[in-house]
């Protein structure tokens, strides 16, 4: 059995990722920032009697990541899988949305994982063994206004795996990319809820799509039993898909060049929503 690290546990993905591990008889070490404000997890734990610790850590601290995963590590032993799932949203524009909502967001999906993965690497290599799995998106391979600030973190996450795998895999341990699509979990169901006006109408447009894929929702147990998985595999396999609409989404993405993207997005909310109905078969427009 593993040590598991599970990093913003608190609902949705992480939540059920860190049930699953615990559910398979794993030690699992679930962190969030806030663990009296979310119950929900040590309680099913202590009601079904799992090996699950819920443990303070604030990603975006480096104090906090190193106070924890020291305590992990002494406590329950070398970690053996790292799960970066952390990770908030902001929408807007690139011009309406604060430059503080920017630096939010990179803070924690980005840099908190920089720094969970300097923690936690050293004692994998030494070992020469150990699984790294990083909660990306389909959004770290699809742009879609006006999820910059989200988009850009995701990006950015996609690129340093790529670049972590390379350098780790002679020490023996594996990275994977965790791609979902929409999941039925507290941040889509954020996104799909409009909010403040805006010059652009890429907010309340793209809170319809949300909407609609939501009315038959996937759950975050899909995404944590493919974490799972992909631990207690041998795979090298990078990137993983999940959900029903992950594979379909990068495929849509893929059929269009660059500029039919751009044309795409720039198109008024008609002719948006008409499109995804004939490209991608969602209608969106009762959610509109």
């Amino acid at each position: 059995m593993a040590i598991v690290l599970v990093t913003g546990s608190s609902t949705g993905i992480g939540l059920a990722t860190a049930l699953a591990f615990g559910r398979a008889g794993h030690t699992v070490a679930a962190t969030m920032r806030s663990p009296a404000r979310s119950p929900e997890l040590a309680n099913i734990a202590a009601k079904e009697g799992l090996p699950i610790s819920v443990l303070t850590m604030d990603v975006d601290s480096d104090a906090s990541v190193r106070s924890t995963t020291d305590e992990v590590q002494e406590t329950l032993g070398p970690v053996d899988v790292l799960v970066n799932n952390a990770g908030i949203e902001r929408m807007g524009s690139v011009e309406e949305l604060p430059l503080a909502a920017f630096r939010a967001v990179m803070e924690t999906n980005y840099f908190g994982v920089i720094r969970c993965i300097q923690a936690i690497v050293p004692s994998m290599r030494a070992r020469g063994s150990g699984c790294i799995i990083n909660i990306a998106s389909v959004a770290g391979q699809i742009a879609m206004a006006p999820m910059a600030s989200y988009t850009a973190s995701k990006f950015a996450l996609e690129a340093l795996s790529e670049c972590l795998a390379q350098e780790v895999k002679s020490f023996g341990i594996r990275v994977a990319i965790v791609e979902p699509g929409i999941i039925d979990t507290p941040m889509s169901r954020s996104i799909g809820t409009p909010d403040a006006p805006s010059a652009y109408p890429h907010r309340h447009r793209n809170a319809a799509l949300f909407a609609t894929v939501l009315q038959n929702p996937a759950s975050p147990s899909l995404v944590g039993d493919k974490v799972l998985e992909i631990a207690t595999s041998n795979s090298w396999q990078l990137r993983h898909p999940v959900g029903p609409d992950a594979a379909p989404f990068l495929g849509w993405r893929r059929g269009m060049n660059d500029e039919a993207w751009v044309d795409f997005g720039a198109l008024d909310d008609t002719a948006w929503l008409d499109r995804v109905k004939t490209d991608f078969g969602l209608d969106a427009r009762p959610a509109m």
